[in-house]
């Protein structure tokens, strides 16, 4: 529903930021996540798809707006000789070094994604068999990045839960992880008041991330896929 929330946004103008943190790469209606909004924000964490080991990229159209956002991330340092500050500023500029093992990796971004993207159809085509498991699809007008391939786990159909698998595949030193934890179920938010209707809840529940990385071989791929199979056969 990007559409539909653009135009409530310029409708009462509201700025919009989109939050592409994980969707480098892919796009909408031929167009770049992190493009839509007045402002986008990406993430070179170290498991993104690019990385420069943390950090990350805002972009925006407005020129002078970036231009102040470099300005509070860069210490709000004025134009002296000395260190004057008329305005309060924040530390949050990458590094010199670390920007250029990022711009470096911008370069095979293509064939990073297109590496996921065969990662993704790897497991469908192995996995997506199994009555019981799902994968997220790839709507109408939108390629992914398929930065992070995951699944969800019927246990009434597998037999299987989702820790079943990830504990299996722990016990042969493979890492996954559980679908992320909804926030107004965190700890620190119990008191918070939530609008939720159960879908958050229960990716969480049933969620399973799979191992994704760009170097990882078919003999790894096949490897994680059986353990998976033999698990569910059982």
């Amino acid at each position: 529903k990007l559409d539909e929330i653009v135009g409530l946004c310029r409708q009462y103008e509201i700025p919009f930021i989109e939050d592409a943190a994980e969707a480098l790469g892919s796009a909408y209606r031929g167009k770049k996540a992190g493009t839509f909004g007045d402002f986008g924000i990406l993430s070179f964490n170290g498991n993104k798809i690019i990385t420069t080991s943390g950090g990350g990229m805002l972009v925006g159209h407005d020129e002078a707006a970036i231009a102040k956002a470099r300005f509070l991330a860069t210490q709000a340092r004025d134009d002296a000789p000395h260190y004057e500050h008329s305005h309060i500023g924040f530390n949050y500029r990458l590094s010199n070094l670390l920007a250029a093992v990022g711009r470096g990796q911008l370069r095979v971004l293509n064939e990073r994604v297109q590496r996921r993207r065969e990662i993704f159809e790897y497991y469908k085509q192995r996995l997506g068999r199994i009555e019981g498991i799902d994968f997220q699809p790839e709507l109408p007008g939108t390629v992914s990045n398929r930065w992070l391939t995951a699944i969800t786990i019927n246990p009434k159909v597998t037999g299987v839960t989702r820790e079943d698998i990830r504990l299996a595949l722990e016990a042969e030193n493979i890492e996954s992880r559980p679908l992320w934890k909804p926030m107004h179920l965190q700890p620190v938010y119990r008191e918070a008041e939530a609008y939720a209707n159960g879908v958050s809840e229960a990716l969480f529940k049933d969620g399973l991330c799979l191992p994704s990385g760009t170097a990882m071989s078919d003999d790894d791929l096949d490897r994680i896929c059986l353990i998976i199979e033999n698990l569910i056969k059982k």
